[in-house]
C-alpha cells in the first residue's frame, strides 16, 4: 500500500500559524507543525521530502534551516515583513519567497493613527484614571492635540501612504523620508534627522532588517525634541530602544506609542514602567478579517505555486 502522505506535498510550519489557516493548508497538504522544534529526530526522517515552508512575519528561516531541506522548493511568509527569511540564500537555491503585502495596509494604518490618538491625549492613563477613581479626587492634567499638528512617516510605501490619508483627514501637515522621493504632496526630507527635527509626530512604517536597524537613534529622538512622539508600527529593530528609553526618562521626547519591540514578547520593565508610553503587542495586522485574508493569500501563492502558475505575491528580491 502507498503511503498517503505521498499524496500531498508537505509542508513545514515554523509558527504557531491560526486554525483559519491550518484548515486551508491540511486540505491540501501534509501540513508538519514545528517539527524541528517539537521532534528533531522526527524531523530528520521527515525533512527530505518537506518541499515548502510556511509561517509569520516574525518566522525564522534561516540558512541552516534551509540547507536541512534538499527538496525545499519556496517560502511562503504569512505577513508583510519577512526580515528574519534569509532571502539571498533562497535565491542561491533559486526557492521563491513570497509575503502577503496589501491586505493588511488598513489595518496597520489605522492602528498608527489609533496610537497616535492614544499616546497624544493619554487614552490609557485616562481609562486608568477613571477605573482608579481618581477622577472623584479631580480632574486629569490636560493632554495634547493632534488635530493640526506636523506628522513625518519614516518610510513612505503603501502603508505609508494610507496613513498620510487618514492623518490628512485630521488636518495634519506631512512630511517623509523615504529611500526615493515619491509622487505625492509631500515635502521630501533626505534623511530621519531632518524629518524628525520639523514635525510633532514621527511614525515609523519602513521595512525591517540590517539596513534599518537602530535607524532611530540618539540623534533621531534629539532631533524630535521634548515636544514630540515616536510611534513605531513597523518592526522592533528599526528603533534603538535602549536609546528611546532614556529619552523618555529624561524628558529629549514627550512620549512613544509602540507596536513592536525589540526582543518580542519581551518587553523591557524600564518600558513598561513608564507613563508616557502606550504599548500593544504586535497587533498592526490584528483583526479577524485581515488575519483571514493574509491566511488566504499565504495559500494562494503555495496552491499557485505547486499549480504551476504565477506566484501572486512574491517578495521584491524575487519578482
Amino acid at each position: 500500500m502507498s503511503d498517503p502522505r505521498s499524496d500531498k506535498p508537505a509542508v513545514l510550519a515554523v509558527m504557531k500559524l491560526p486554525p483559519f489557516y491550518v484548515e486551508r493548508l491540511q486540505r491540501d497538504f501534509e501540513l508538519l507543525d514545528r517539527l524541528h522544534v517539537t521532534d528533531p529526530a522526527a524531523f530528520s526522517k521527515a525533512a527530505p521530502r518537506i518541499r515548502a515552508v510556511t509561517g509569520g512575519g516574525e518566522s525564522l528561516v534561516d540558512r541552516e534551516l534551509m540547507a536541512r531541506l534538499p527538496a525545499l522548493e519556496m517560502v511562503s511568509i504569512m505577513g508583510v515583513g519577512y526580515d528574519k527569511v534569509d532571502v539571498a540564500a533562497a535565491k542561491e537555491r533559486r526557492i521563491p519567497v513570497t509575503h502577503t503585502p496589501d491586505v493588511l495596509n488598513d489595518e496597520v494604518a489605522d492602528l498608527a493613527i489609533g496610537l497616535m490618538l492614544s499616546v497624544a491625549r493619554r487614552l490609557p492613563q485616562a481609562d486608568r484614571f477613571v477605573r482608579e477613581g481618581q477622577w472623584e479626587q479631580g480632574a486629569m492634567p490636560l493632554a495634547r492635540k493632534m488635530s493640526g499638528a506636523r506628522l513625518g512617516i519614516v518610510g513612505l510605501g503603501r502603508i505609508g501612504q494610507a496613513i498620510a490619508k487618514r492623518a490628512q483627514a485630521f488636518g495634519m501637515s506631512i512630511a517623509y523620508t523615504s529611500r526615493s522621493r515619491k509622487d505625492v504632496p509631500h515635502d521630501f526630507h533626505a534623511d530621519v534627522v531632518s524629518l524628525a527635527s520639523n514635525v510633532d509626530f514621527l511614525v515609523v512604517i519602513t521595512p525591517g532588517g540590517a539596513g534599518t536597524r537602530h535607524l532611530i537613534d540618539a540623534k533621531v529622538l534629539k532631533a524630535l525634541g521634548p515636544q514630540g512622539y515616536l510611534v513605531n508600527v513597523s518592526r522592533g529593530t528599526v528603533v534603538d530602544e535602549a536609546a528611546l528609553i532614556r529619552a523618555l526618562q529624561d524628558g529629549t521626547v514627550a512620549g512613544a506609542a509602540l507596536d513592536v519591540f525589540e526582543d518580542e514578547p519581551r518587553v523591557p520593565p524600564a518600558l513598561r514602567a513608564l507613563d508616557n508610553v502606550v504599548l500593544t503587542p504586535h497587533i498592526g495586522s490584528g483583526t479577524v478579517q485581515t488575519r483571514h485574508a493574509m491566511a488566504q493569500l499565504a495559500f494562494d501563492n503555495l496552491a499557485a505555486h505547486f499549480a504551476g502558475r504565477a506566484l501572486p505575491t512574491p517578495v521584491p528580491e524575487c519578482r
